[in-house]
């Protein structure tokens, strides 16, 4: 028995190690695939436009290029000088984009056009309405932003600029690659190599996102659990270095366990007080919900980085530590995702709103899906730029948790879970 325990340590380690090599080659893989595919795409579709007067180059990639990075500049700059209002200016721009941008999808007329404005305006509207429901909770949401981004090293505020640059000429690139699929046809092969291209720049960015999340999480938890200072460098060459195959992974485990547990919690409310059945259905959702947490956080990150874990043991660790000091409701209260998510909804609406005019002033039969694929950029790429604030959040919140009484925080975190506590009693 004393052999197996000492040898369960290294082949665990060993088969954590396997999984993080395996989606690393599998990211590279799918990466250089991705760049042969798109340099084809790109010639083929040159030579098809030279030939063939159905596809405008100029008409179709100018509006989708010009405006990517428009609107992360601006919400990176607004972030930057006074977080506490671009936090609370979110929760009701957001809605008014995604309604305008609704509003010049129905402007275009095509069936398609209306399809995505119907997703559009009801988005709008849900997003009208979270924004009443958590209106109690912008106070402490807002302090803890304050809190978190305050006294950060001056490269991080430079490094999303740079990132938002980086995954600007990347998007060009894959644009360039679907300009010259559309310019052949929209048949099934074409669709499919379209569908690729998107899927693939989704998990780049997603993996980009976490990368930064990674790296920005392990220099402030240096600083707010002891006060030390990691420099960006370091950070950054120990993160593409050490966890580059574990954010691979979690990229992909995060955001799946996200969503159902997303489903999972919707499924509770709406289901809460009907009857027995629906009742014990409700339970079962929330149960759900609370187990798949523990597996695949985006607070497990943070561990990833500083302490060289693999995403589900730095998730479990994390959410130990987040139920034994009892902050556990503050975080499920936690309005930074929701922060965060809104601005890159909006960030993509004005992309999509810039493209999807210009075209539809241009070239009509392209503004559905030029404003649909600046939509998605603008909001991957605005997700990327905005990654360091809930990085820095999310560090705040575990470096309280591993030591609850060190000096470097002030009484924040406590006061909010006696508030929360006089509510529920």
């Amino acid at each position: 028995m004393q052999i197996q325990e000492r040898n369960g340590a290294p082949f665990e380690k060993r088969e954590r190690n396997l999984l993080s090599n395996m989606f690393k080659y599998l990211f590279c893989i799918q990466f250089l695939l991705i760049v042969i595919l798109e340099l084809y795409l790109t010639v083929r579709g040159v030579i098809s436009a030279s030939d063939s007067h159905r596809f405008h180059p100029k008409k179709w990639y100018f509006p989708v290029l010009s405006s990517t990075a428009c609107a992360g500049f601006a919400w990176q700059l607004l972030t930057s000088i006074n977080p506490s209002r671009v936090f609370k200016a979110a929760f009701v721009i957001s809605p008014l984009v995604t309604c305008a941008y609704g509003i010049l999808l129905v402007s275009i007329g095509s069936k398609g056009s209306a399809a995505a404005a119907v997703l559009a305006l009801a988005s709008a509207v849900i997003q009208s309405l979270y924004a009443c429901w958590t209106r109690s909770r912008f106070q402490h949401a807002t302090r803890i932003l304050v809190v978190s981004v305050a006294s950060h090293p001056p490269r991080i505020r430079t490094a999303a600029p740079l990132s938002i640059f980086i995954c600007t000429f990347y998007s060009a690139f894959l644009m360039f690659g679907i300009g010259g699929a559309t310019a052949i046809g929209t048949n099934n092969l074409n669709v499919l190599f379209i569908f690729l291209t998107l899927l693939s720049f989704t998990w780049t960015l997603h993996i980009a996102r976490n990368m930064m999340f990674v790296t920005v999480s392990h220099i402030k938890f240096k600083r707010f659990a002891s006060g030390t200072e990691v420099d960006l460098k370091t950070a950054i060459r120990d993160s593409a270095k050490k966890s580059i195959g574990r954010v691979c992974f979690g990229s992909i485990l995060v955001p799946v366990l996200g969503v159902i547990r997303g489903l999972a919690r919707a499924t509770g409310l709406l289901t809460g007080d009907v009857d027995e059945f629906m009742f014990s259905c409700a339970n079962c959702c929330t149960g759900v919900a609370k187990r798949l947490v523990v597996y695949g956080n985006r607070w497990g990150f943070v561990q990833v980085g500083v302490y060289n874990k693999g995403i589900v043991q730095a998730s479990k660790d994390t959410w130990e530590m987040f139920n034994r000091t009892g902050i556990e409701m503050l975080i499920d209260t936690d309005l930074t995702s929701s922060f965060c998510f809104l601005i890159g909804i909006a960030a993509g609406s004005l992309c999509a709103l810039v493209a999807g005019t210009w075209a539809l002033f241009v070239h009509k039969s392209y503004a559905t899906e030029m404003s649909l694929y600046a939509f998605l950029t603008g909001y991957l790429v605005n997700r990327v730029a905005i990654a360091w604030i809930q990085a820095s959040v999310a560090a705040y919140y575990v470096a309280y948790a591993e030591n609850p009484q060190n000096q470097q925080f002030d009484g924040t975190i406590p006061d909010y879970i006696q508030a929360l506590q006089r509510l529920q009693s």
